[in-house]
C-alpha cells in the first residue's frame, strides 16, 4: 500500500474542502502544478490508499438509514464460504475479522427494523455462522473522517 507525505494530505484535505474542484484549482490553491496533483492522485488510487468513491455515500441516502454492527462466531473450516455469502448480502456494507469473542464485525445498514430483521436472518442462515449478536447505533457522535489523520500529516513538514 502506498503510503501518503505531506503533499498528498494537502491534496486530499483540498478534495475535501471542495469536492468539485478541478486538478488546476487545487493544484493553484496548493502551489502545485496540475500534472503533480493527478499524478499523486493516480499513484493514491493504484496503491490501494483510495477506496472507490462509492464508499463514502451516506446509507441514508440509499434508502438504509438504520446501522447496524452484528458480531459473528463463525466455524474456522467455512471461514472462505461465509466471506463470501456475507459478501454477496447488499446491507452488509463492510466486515472486518476481530479478536475476542467474536469473530466477525459487521456494519449492517436497513430501512428500517423490520427490513434490519430480514437482514440479520439472512445474515443468522448462512452455513457456518454459529452465533450472533446485533447492536444498532443511535447517535453518531464521530462520523468517519480521516481529515484530523491528514492535517496532522500534512502539517509534517
Amino acid at each position: 500500500m502506498y503510503s501518503l507525505d505531506a503533499v498528498d494530505a494537502r491534496i486530499l484535505l483540498a478534495r475535501d474542502q471542495s469536492q468539485d474542484a478541478s486538478l488546476i484549482e487545487i493544484g493553484g490553491r496548493l502551489g502545485i502544478s496540475r500534472n503533480t496533483v493527478h499524478a499523486r492522485l493516480k499513484r493514491l488510487r493504484d496503491g490501494d490508499a483510495l477506496g472507490p468513491p462509492s464508499a463514502t455515500l451516506v446509507p441514508s441516502a440509499a434508502g438504509r438509514p438504520l446501522l447496524a454492527f452484528v458480531t459473528l462466531s463463525v466455524s474456522q473450516q467455512d471461514v472462505d464460504s461465509v466471506y463470501a455469502a456475507l459478501g454477496a448480502i447488499p446491507e452488509v456494507i463492510e466486515a472486518h475479522t476481530t479478536t475476542g469473542d467474536a469473530d466477525l464485525m459487521l456494519r449492517v445498514v436497513a430501512r428500517d427494523t423490520v427490513d434490519l430483521h430480514r437482514v440479520t436472518q439472512s445474515i443468522q442462515m448462512t452455513p457456518g455462522v454459529q452465533r450472533s449478536s446485533t447492536s444498532l447505533a443511535t447517535t453518531e457522535v464521530i462520523p468517519r473522517r480521516m481529515s484530523l489523520l491528514l492535517q496532522q500529516l500534512a502539517d509534517e513538514v
